[in-house]
This record gives C-alpha cells, structure tokens and sequence, in this order.
C-alpha cells in the first residue's frame, strides 16, 4: 500500500514538473514586445482584451502593456524604442512625422472624435465660455483637437477667445474642472460619465459634427515596418482578432474593462464599452486619408515645420507588405464582415510644402 502512494505521489511530481517545464517552453518561445496605451480609457481596449483572452499568446506574442498619461508622452516612447508600437491618436503620429520622425499608422481602430466638451453647471450656453479656460491632456494630442473643433464650432477662435490649458490625465481635467481651474474639459470615457456625475454637463457630444479622424490607432515605427514585417503582421492580427471578440462578447469586454479601468461602477464601465466600442471602434480598422486630413485641416497652423520638403507617408497600409495583408480577407473575415463604406486605403502623402494630397 505504501509503495503505491508513493509511485502515486512520484508520478504526480512528474507530472507536476512535465507542467512547468511545458510552460516554461511555450513561454520562451514567445516573442517579448513592449506596448503602450496613452489614456485610460474605453477606445485603448484592443491590447487589455487581447492579452485576457490570450490572442497575443496565440499568435507567438509576449506583450507587456504598459500606461502613458498622454500621447506626447507615449509618442516620445515609440521614438525613443522603448516600446514597438502605440495605441494614440493620428494626428499625434502626423505632427510627430511632419516634424521629422519615422513613425507611421498602421491601423485606426476608432475613425472619429468620440470626445465631450464637458463644462461646469453654471455654463448654460457656449457663449459663456469666452475668456474661460478649457482643460485638456497635452497640447497636440486629440483632446488639443477636439478642444480647437469645439471652440470653432461654437464660432471662438482657440487662443484668442478662450484658453486651452494643459492639465494631464482624465481624472485630473474632472478635479480642475470641479476645483474651478477650468470651466470646461474635454473628455473621453469614462471621464465624461465621471464629470457628470459630479453635476457637469455636456455641451458638444463631437461625434455629432460627422468629422472623419483618426482618433485612435496603432503607431509603429518605421525600422520596425521595414525590418520586422512578421511583429507588425502578428501584433495587427491579434488586434483585429481582440476587436471581434470585444464586438461579439459584452459580458466578457466589460470584465476586461472592469480589470484595467479599476472600476466598481457598473454605469460606467457600461458606457465606456457602449459608446467607444460598441458603436464607434471599427471592425476592420482601415486607416483612410479622410481619417489623417481630419487632423491636418484642424492643425494645419500648428503642425511643426518639417525638417524635409520630400512626402512623407502618415499611413504605410499600402505600402507595408505586412499590413496590407493583415487588412484583407483572411482577417476581414475573421472581423465578421467587412464595412463596405471603408475602401482599402492606399498611401497617405503630403508633399511639404505644396501640401498636396493624393492616394493609391
């Protein structure tokens, strides 16, 4: 009896062993990558998603996220090669490439401003915030965008007659907002349902205005495209196979939210997976150049100037190799269905100074 416990209790270690030597292989066997998301928000999802679920495992990817608290932070990243790709806005990428870096979308997972110009609750009409101050993250990051189309929309010229004022993370807008540093902010989600719910309101919901932006997207650099296709064909295949899979399962997208956003209210995870993902992040994310102009012709007055008069390429999906096959119809199917409105987008050129654009 006793000599069968025992060969019980070897085998089980054996076993035990075989398990974590197994683990330890699929590990090493993974290739390490270091990324980024540059808000905590609802619109970073693809990489928090696709890492629970174990996409990134799937196709040979060992991925670390890590947190930015803004895109000029998370851009001097990419740059820098701390990291090998970005979640951010692409007007960040462009005024970054316009200013002479190599760094080029790859993907655009959500294609307008899902912003809100949130204002204090004694502001009744738009008229009210002239000479007021308008909080945002970091000057040329989308929030700096959706701040100047708000101001314009309402017919204020950003600078002039009212302010716009660099404050950092979202959560740190609502307490200048509440503490009466600024009398308005521009928020994604969940700090738009944060900031009402102390009392504020929102004044522009911007997907209204129907503006075609790169609001959110994949950033690499351009070493990487060129000498490491299969990273940037892995790491855009787990990112459309994530967002199928945050489109199809509510449930399990709203844990995943619940994890990385560190949030017990379910109202707001709620809105953060219905507004930004649910309605507004694309199936197949295509990078058009409707998306990158929406940005140019917001900022044509701030962009840098370049370093070169030759074009450079914001989007690289026709020409990169890698990408133009992730965004065809293996993986479009895999999307569950193509959006027919979003033709596959050729090469996205500037000509500096000439500013003329062209494409395919």
């Amino acid at each position: 009896m006793l000599r069968i416990r025992l060969l019980f209790l070897l085998c089980a270690v054996a076993s035990f062993c075989a398990t974590l030597t197994a683990g330890a292989a699929e590990l090493s066997s993974l290739r390490k990558i270091r990324v980024a998301i540059t808000s905590i928000s609802g619109s970073m999802a693809p990489p928090w998603a696709a890492h629970e679920a174990g996409i990134f495992k799937k196709h040979g990817l060992q991925v670390e996220v890590i947190a930015t608290p803004s895109g000029v932070q998370g851009m001097n990243a990419l740059i820098a090669g701390e990291i090998a790709f970005v979640q951010i806005s692409g007007g960040t990428t462009t005024g970054a490439a316009v200013g002479g870096a190599d760094v080029k979308i790859i993907a655009t997972t959500v294609g307008t401003l899902v912003l809100n110009l949130v204002v204090r609750p004694e502001i009744e009409k738009a008229e009210q915030l002239r000479g007021k101050n308008i909080g945002i993250s970091r000057y040329g990051t989308s929030l700096h965008t959706g701040a100047r189309l708000a101001a314009k929309h309402f017919g204020m010229e950003p600078g002039k007659d009212v302010h716009i004022v660099e404050i950092g993370a979202g959560d740190w807008i609502v307490s200048a907002l509440q503490g009466g540093r600024v009398q308005a902010g521009v928020f994604g989600y969940p700090a738009t349902s944060r900031a009402v719910k102390f009392g504020n309101r929102v004044l522009l919901h911007m997907p209204s205005l129907n503006i075609p932006y790169a609001s959110t997207g994949v950033t690499t650099r351009g070493d990487i495209i060129r000498n490491d296709p299969d990273l940037v064909r892995r790491y855009l295949s787990a990112q459309i196979e994530a967002i199928a899979l945050m489109k199809k399962d509510r449930a399990f997208t709203i844990k995943v939210l619940s994890k990385y956003l560190r949030l017990d209210d379910v109202s707001l995870v709620a809105e953060s997976y219905d507004i930004p993902i649910a309605r507004y992040m694309m199936k197949v994310p295509l990078t058009t150049a409707d998306a990158v102009r929406g940005y140019w012709k917001s900022s044509r007055k701030e962009i840098p100037k370049p370093k070169t008069s030759t074009p450079i390429n914001f989007s690289t999906t026709a020409s990169c190799a890698s990408c133009r096959q992730i965004l065809s119809s293996r993986c479009i199917a895999k999307a569950k269905g193509r959006d027919q409105s979003r033709p596959l987008p050729g090469i996205i050129r500037v000509a500096v100074p000439e500013q003329r654009w062209c494409r395919r």
